[in-house]
């Protein structure tokens, strides 16, 4: 984030919950081997009911804990699309196994967020390819009880 900042004056925007996780970062990353630097402060909170606008369109921001304490998604006011990071994947989930992951809690985001979005709403995950509300309400295993899934 330090050369994302530099390079483009960009502001940092966090959910408080996540600060002890930002503020862990340093060691998180010596434990797995990776250079970092020191990362500046944030600047702005990332709360539900702000609307912030990048790349001309308007995106809602909505609480989804779950995979860390403060994570959100972001549902775009005008287009079928919603950016969900690491709650929802493409046949997945995001883990719960990391310090302060919770897998009850990521079950409910996915449940009161993520699946009820029109069937057609593109979800760009964290990692992995695009999938849809839709597609992932009917095929995760993770998430429809044919499978061993919790939800319906």
């Amino acid at each position: 984030m330090a050369q994302a900042r530099r390079e483009t004056g960009a502001p940092i925007y966090l959910h408080p919950l996540d600060q002890p996780l930002y503020d862990s970062v340093a060691a998180q990353a010596a434990a797995f081997g990776v250079p970092w630097e020191e990362q500046p402060p944030p600047d702005l909170d990332l709360v539900p009911g702000e609307n912030p606008s990048f790349g001309g369109s308007e995106f809602e921001v909505v609480f989804t804990p779950g995979h860390a304490p403060g994570h959100v998604m972001f549902v775009s006011t005008s287009e079928p699309v919603a950016i969900v990071g690491d709650v929802v994947f493409a046949g997945s989930i995001g883990r719960t196994d990391l310090p302060y992951g919770d897998y009850r809690v990521l079950m409910e985001s996915i449940r009161n967020e993520v699946l009820t979005l029109p069937d057609e709403t593109v979800l760009y995950t964290g990692h992995g390819p695009e999938t849809t509300a839709g597609h992932e309400r009917v095929t995760n295993p993770f998430l429809i009880p044919v499978y061993g899934g919790e939800l319906v």
